[in-house]
């Protein structure tokens, strides 16, 4: 997630000294995020039904998602990048808390529709935060601002969804939306790489909003 459509994905800061040989670990955050949620998006969608469990998000949510989005944004407070560091850290907590709420709250659940109020109200507390990045990120570039707002009609789309517990196809409008979201952020990680290389090939992130 950086203005320069030259060097990275994530906003320019001057690094510590001893932070400069720091790769920027934009593109592996992005990425992170990206997989995670298409396998969630692809089951909220219906793409597995019949033909899997539509939990092959799960084990991605705690390893990729969650824990290496972490990393990421850990790095990324080494670096001194505010705004990528708190993205990062904080859905990379998403991703860890929704494979432990899967794991150890959802078999509790007395009816389905308690499992879906739960996942609304966490939705619509990630769609609070989401919503101060998403006009944060407009003073990033092009890019990531897709990104937030992808997401940002992807969670309301859901909390509407997850309120009216799961009916009339809103959650699987959901999960096309979720889809979208991760391919603007595979693209934006993909952007970060290109940057990172310094080669030839290297994929435009636009100009900053505000």
């Amino acid at each position: 997630m950086s203005v320069s459509e030259d060097r990275e994905v994530t906003p320019a800061v001057q690094p510590a000294a001893s932070a400069a040989s720091i790769a920027d670990p934009g593109p592996l955050g992005l990425a992170a995020f990206a997989l995670t949620t298409f396998l969630l998006s692809a089951a909220n969608a219906h793409w597995m039904n019949g033909n899997g469990t539509t939990l092959a998000w799960l084990g991605y949510a705690l390893a990729y998602g969650g824990a290496a989005q972490l990393l990421a944004g850990m790095w990324e407070f080494r670096r001194g990048n505010v705004f990528a560091a708190t993205a990062f850290s904080t859905y990379g907590g998403f991703w860890i808390g929704l494979f432990l709420w899967v794991q150890f709250v959802l078999p509790g659940a007395k009816t389905p529709g308690d499992a879906y109020h739960d996942e609304a109200w966490i939705l619509l507390a990630f769609a609070i935060f989401n919503t101060y990045m998403l006009l944060m990120s407009a003073q990033v570039n092009l890019a990531v601002f897709g990104v937030f707002l992808t997401l940002e009609l992807t969670e309301i789309v859901l909390v509407i969804g997850n309120f009216t517990g799961g009916t009339g196809g809103i959650s699987q409008i959901g999960g096309y939306l979720g889809v979208i979201t991760a391919a603007v952020a595979w693209y934006t990680s993909a952007a970060g790489v290109s940057a990172g290389i310094g080669g030839k090939i290297r994929l435009p992130v636009g100009n900053p909003l505000i």
